[in-house]
């Protein structure tokens, strides 16, 4: 029990309007609108490793190319449009990359509402992050001429990656309370079978609190924090992602 009391704390600390300005998550509350956010939110969290102030500046830099009107871009462009992605890079993402992410969205888009279908391709009440997350590598990866250097942005756990940030992206979209972090706005994904977002940070943070048996962040990693999670709440385990984080990256436990 004092591992939750310390763990509540430290969520309440981070998990506030405060926590917004200098992460990722900043990139989508600037939109309004639900497929905007859906789609800046994606680019965000696809950009998040590295630096989190360059991966903010690219972000922006992306939105700002898309006029600051991304679902409006993805699904409305003239072939002229897509001229002016050329030459965006962040790390080894590139405009190769780019354009057949857009390429992606169109095709949803012009065939569901919500990107949140492109995580439900089985049904919501045997719904699972591992079996969301594979098919949703195959789905997004299903359309013609795929570049084969684009398939390494996407994580998938049949290649046993911990899919940090699909599964922080997910968080995003489906996590609800009142502080105004997350969105809460998917409602067809049930809270409580989340994953944890888990990566080098966390996962030393949740080993040196006896989470992890191991140092790693590999899928193995996730289901097993998460599990150890659920004994703190049932229906959100992965609200403690703001702790473990706030604790690995910003005060470098």
């Amino acid at each position: 029990m004092e591992l939750q009391a310390f763990l509540d704390k430290k969520v309440a600390e981070y998990n506030r309007p405060a926590f917004i300005a200098d992460d990722p998550i900043s990139i989508p509350h600037a939109f309004t609108r639900r497929q905007d956010i859906e789609i800046a939110g994606f680019f965000a969290a696809i950009f998040a490793w590295g630096n989190r102030r360059t991966i903010i500046q690219k972000s922006r830099q992306l939105m700002e190319l898309m006029d600051l009107a991304p679902y409006q871009f993805v699904t409305q462009h003239a072939e002229s449009d897509l001229r002016r992605l050329l030459g965006f890079k962040h790390r080894t993402f590139n405009d190769t990359d780019l354009l057949y992410f857009v390429s992606f969205l169109r095709h949803h888009y012009g065939r569901h509402e919500s990107l949140e279908e492109a995580f439900l391709l089985r049904r919501a009440d045997e719904w699972t992050a591992e079996d969301a997350l594979s098919d949703f590598y195959h789905y997004f990866f299903s359309l013609d001429d795929v570049p084969p250097r684009t398939r390494k942005h996407i994580a998938t756990p049949a290649r046993r990656s911990g899919c940090k940030r699909i599964n922080m992206f997910l968080r995003w979209m489906v996590r609800r309370d009142d502080n105004g972090v997350d969105f809460g706005i998917w409602r067809k994904i049930p809270v409580s079978r989340l994953v944890c977002p888990v990566d080098l940070h966390v996962a030393r943070v949740a080993n040196r609190f006896g989470l992890l048996d191991k140092a790693g962040s590999d899928w193995s990693s996730a289901l097993q924090l998460t599990k150890q999670l659920l004994n703190f709440d049932r229906n959100d385990p992965v609200k403690y992602d703001f702790a473990l984080f706030g604790l690995g990256v910003m005060e470098k436990f």
